[in-house]
């Protein structure tokens, strides 16, 4: 769904080429992906672009919404649920930590009051715990978490596939949780040393160690330079991630759609 860091890219008075380039992967709007199996259908973070992202998929119905951590790029589309509250005639089902939890009803304030105004988005909230996999309409997710420098980040699995955001660091209690995962969305700022984000270099390692068939690289900043430079630079099996990219898992295998 999106691709991009905090600022997306472009980036608000930036000249440079990522920022100008005219082709669409180099366009990334806030990192989220859209995950559908068995006929249901979940959104991993919902940031600022949350509506542009489901107006552009045609996304007509979610079964709920996940959250990593409560940075504003990963939570500030919170209250654009609405339209799904009204279509479905139910509460969106927020799955995430307790210290996201918190942080929402403080930052939502108007969603959480006792007496939220009529039309105020209607959100039921589920503590999620890193040590425990949990069940969202009959689907299995394990819960990973990172460290986005000293802030605790959730990735997710779903069967063979995981999705790693704003990750530095992760346990080798956590690194187990990925063994025999076939396709793996990691993050990666750009080139130098980031206090909180893996590098390029650093995101390629931690590929390497994990052995997935194929991994995606996501949540870039401009400074990671123009998609089709780098992308065909990489190692076998690892791209850029866009926004827009369909992976297809059936039978064992995965195959980009677009």
């Amino acid at each position: 769904m999106g691709t991009g860091t905090s600022q997306g890219v472009p980036v608000i008075g930036c000249s440079c080429e990522v920022c100008r380039s005219d082709n669409p992967k180099d366009k990334r709007l806030r990192v989220s992906v859209l995950v559908e199996t068995d006929g249901k259908s979940f959104v991993i973070d919902c940031g600022p672009d949350f509506r542009q992202q489901m107006l552009r998929e045609g996304v007509e119905w979610l079964d709920a919404v996940l959250i990593t951590h409560e940075h504003n790029d990963h939570i500030a589309g919170l209250d654009d649920v609405r339209p799904f509250n009204f279509m479905n005639m139910t509460d969106m089902p927020v799955y995430t930590t307790q210290q996201v939890i918190e942080n929402l009803k403080s930052r939502f304030a108007y969603i959480f009051d006792k007496n939220p105004y009529p039309g105020a988005p209607m959100v039921r909230l589920f503590d999620v715990n890193k040590n425990e996999p949990f069940q969202v309409q009959g689907i299995r997710f394990i819960p990973i978490e990172v460290m986005h420098g000293r802030m605790p980040v959730l990735g997710f699995r779903v069967g063979n596939f995981a999705y790693l955001t704003d990750m530095r660091t992760i346990s080798e209690t956590e690194k187990a949780k990925l063994e025999g995962v076939e396709v793996l969305v990691v993050s990666a700022l750009h080139y130098s040393e980031h206090h909180s984000h893996m590098n390029l270099d650093q995101a390629l390692a931690f590929i390497k160690e994990v052995q997935p068939r194929q991994a995606y690289i996501t949540h870039m900043s401009h400074r990671m330079g123009l998609h089709e430079a780098v992308n065909k630079d990489l190692p076998k099996g690892v791209q850029l991630a866009y926004d827009g990219l369909q992976i297809v898992l059936e039978d064992g295998s995965n195959t980009d759609k677009k």
